[in-house]
């Protein structure tokens, strides 16, 4: 739209300055001459304008000013709160009444902005203002009608005022949903990250009935890793704390969920998902050595350099079928404490080595009974042979054959060989690591002895001389054996040829003993990791693909295909964008795991509120309409300065910007004409004076 408009402007002849130093003295004596009385007075001081005229030299300046339309720029809010209620409905017919009505103001546009804020990060809850401060970057802010926000007033980045969007326009909001609106939450407000295994963490959550008086109790249930662990009545309103056991390492999730009430505009936020890792405190071992040798050392600098194991260390240095005349002070020997270790306290160890132990009647076959009970009921042994364990002394001749996997054959082999990991051992996630992927043959050095075994049951997953027996891994009862056919471990602490990896090979075998979850064989884990559920499947059967059923949060379910990666694992993953507990099956194991924020801004509180808004709305003189309550507001021009919102309708401000596409200048008093008309007056005035 272009229109002219009219204006004065001033080209003076002479500087400022100058022209007030003329006509100062000559208005105080014109001043003076009209307080006298004096005749021609007035012609005088008519004259002097019409000079002062010819050095202001006024001209008129008529413009062409192109009017630029004004812009209303919409934000409509698409997070997950808004597909409760008819809140989608009430924002599209928003926006409709606001298209419609724009082709009504010839000098209007209407932009419109979606954002999902809050769909993929609901820790942060829902994100408005990113996207409309994108959009405003583009729009002059001369031209800015109005900020409309179709929202329902739950928005977490609300800036502190409007200064800090840099815009002076009305921010109005449309508001969906019910503000009338009921809901029940559980919240987490304290919960730990870590725990020990065989003890228990507190936690605390609390049950909110929002827009309710907090009256009564409500019914919540506990899972842990999806098993229901606890049932209780929790008071609504008020904190309430629980202890929850951790029964293994690693990573133990929980889920707490409160049944709906009467009234409930989401479940969303009626369950609460949190993880605690599990770690042991301190792993007690005991290292019974048979005799002084080489390795032992390389035992005992292994296991104390670990500061999360408490090691009790024994060196069998004379037997009782050994007999000399060296004092038993010089020997510096403490007495073996057979019935505290292996009667009374027995179960308080976490793992027991025998390193070259020999049967020489230190220990009563009561005594070796008793450790085959304890690893029945979940304990651990670790035995590393020696020469003496395919003799007539050997571990094999007591009740512990109850508990091995494989018997000595008798037969030393003292040739060098390289240790090799079997094509089981490849999967296991004991040895799968040892060796780097895409490389089956290693290259560390050699050993010199082993003791050939055969064995019976368990999993051998490292070989020796002749592809014999090296390592076998055995699951006896409740509890575990690791069995180590050779002593010469050592070579490889010393670096001799290369050395190779003893001391991730001795924890991993260890850890594999405590049942630690990340070592188990068989196993199907799931994590959530940047919006992405990673699924992965352990085993020791060869697979090319597998799959696996996942449960979202929602109920909804979808099949994973998982691919095999050679070394025992197979991987898949999939979009996880929901916020809540996954669950994964593979027809054996479950897995669950837990995304999002432990309380989600997003679900905190989904009632439709204005509270969050109203301090931006009232600083920029803007307005706010419940759509569920009045209807969809009408909409007006409002010049600046005038008021932008009324009981049922929204102002957009008429701005009237321009840009001057062309200018005219025409003289208004030419300065001949005024020349002539200053020199008329001054004859008047001495006209008028002579009479």
């Amino acid at each position: 739209m272009i229109r002219d408009a009219y204006s004065i402007a001033l080209d003076p002849l002479l500087p400022w300055w100058l022209i007030a130093a003329l006509v100062t003295p000559f208005v105080l004596l014109v001043g003076y001459a009209l307080v006298r009385r004096a005749r021609g007075a007035l012609l005088r001081l008519l004259a002097g304008a019409a000079l002062t005229a010819i050095l202001l030299n006024p001209s008129l300046v008529q413009e062409q000013r192109a009017y630029q339309k004004d812009i209303a720029l919409v934000v409509v809010d698409r997070s997950p709160s808004q597909t409760l209620e008819n809140r989608a409905a009430d924002a599209e017919a928003a926006v409709a009444r606001l298209r419609e009505t724009t082709p009504s103001f010839e000098d209007l546009d209407l932009r419109v902005v979606e954002t999902r804020g809050g769909a993929d990060h609901s820790e942060k809850g829902t994100q408005l203002f990113d996207a409309a401060r994108e959009a405003l970057a583009d729009i002059p802010q001369k031209r800015l009608a109005a900020l409309v926000l179709v929202t329902d007033g739950q928005v977490h980045d609300v800036p502190g005022s409007a200064r800090e969007l840099g815009i002076t326009a009305p921010v109005h909001l449309v508001m969906t949903g019910d503000p009338a609106g009921k809901d029940r939450r559980i919240m987490v407000t304290q919960s730990p990250t870590y725990g020990l295994v065989g003890k228990s963490v507190d936690v605390t959550f609390q049950v909110d009935d929002l827009g309710s008086e907090p009256l009564g109790v409500a019914r919540v249930v506990i899972r842990r890793d999806g098993e229901q662990v606890a049932d209780i009545d929790a008071p609504i309103g008020r904190p309430q704390s629980v202890p929850l056991d951790i029964v293994h390492g690693g990573q133990t999730v929980f889920e707490i969920e409160v049944a709906r009430a009467g009234q409930e505009l989401t479940l969303a936020n009626n369950a609460a998902v949190f993880t605690v890792n599990g770690v042991r405190d301190r792993l007690k071992v005991l290292l019974i050595s048979g005799e002084p040798y080489p390795g032992e050392r390389t035992w005992r600098n292994l296991l104390k350099s670990d500061p999360s194991v408490e090691l009790i260390h024994f060196t069998i240095l004379r037997p009782p079928n050994k007999q000399d005349a060296t004092p038993i002070n010089e020997l510096a020997l403490i007495a073996f404490p057979v019935d505290e270790l292996f009667d009374i306290k027995l179960r308080e160890f976490d793992l027991i080595i025998f390193d070259r132990f020999q049967h020489l009647g230190i220990l009563p076959d009561e005594y070796f009974q008793h450790i085959v009970e304890y690893v029945r009921e979940g304990g651990a042994v670790f035995e590393s042979a020696g020469p003496s364990s395919a003799g007539q002394f050997s571990l094999y001749r007591t009740p512990l054959e109850q508990i091995f996997a494989a018997q000595p054959t008798g037969e030393i082999r003292t040739q060098g060989f390289q240790p090799q990991v079997t094509p089981v051992g490849l999967r296991h996630p004991v040895t799968a690591d040892l060796l780097p992927i895409g490389q089956d043959k290693p290259s560390w050095g050699r050993w010199f002895r082993e003791m050939p075994a055969s064995s019976s049951r368990g999993v051998t997953v490292m070989s020796g001389v002749d592809g014999l027996p090296l390592l076998i891994l055995d699951r006896v009862g409740e509890g575990r054996v690791a069995q180590l056919f050779s002593d010469q471990l050592w070579l490889w602490s010393k670096g001799f040829e290369g050395g190779g990896p003893h001391a991730e090979l001795i924890r991993r075998i260890g850890h594999w003993l405590m049942q630690e979850p990340d070592l188990e064989e068989e196993d199907l884990r799931a994590t959530v990791i940047d919006g992405r559920l990673e699924v992965r499947r352990q085993s020791l059967t060869t697979q090319a693909e597998e799959e696996v059923t996942v449960t979202r949060p929602d109920g909804s379910t979808e099949t994973v295909t998982l691919r095999d990666d050679g070394r025992g694992r197979a991987t898949g993953s999939i979009p996880a964008a929901e916020q809540g507990l996954y669950k994964v099956a593979d027809g054996t194991r479950q897995a669950f795991a837990a995304s999002g924020a432990l309380n989600s801004k997003e679900w905190s509180d989904p009632r439709a509120s204005a509270s969050l808004l109203q301090p931006l709305v009232d600083e920029t003189a803007g307005g706010v309409q419940a759509v569920s309550v009045r209807g969809q507001p009408t909409w007006r021009r409002v010049p600046v300065g005038g008021t932008m919102a009324g009981s049922n309708w929204l102002g957009l401000r008429q701005n009237a910007d321009y840009t001057v596409t062309g200018v005219t200048n025409m003289p208004l008093l030419p300065a001949w004409v005024a020349l002539l008309l200053a020199l008329g007056l001054v004859l008047l005035a001495w006209r008028r004076e002579s009479k």
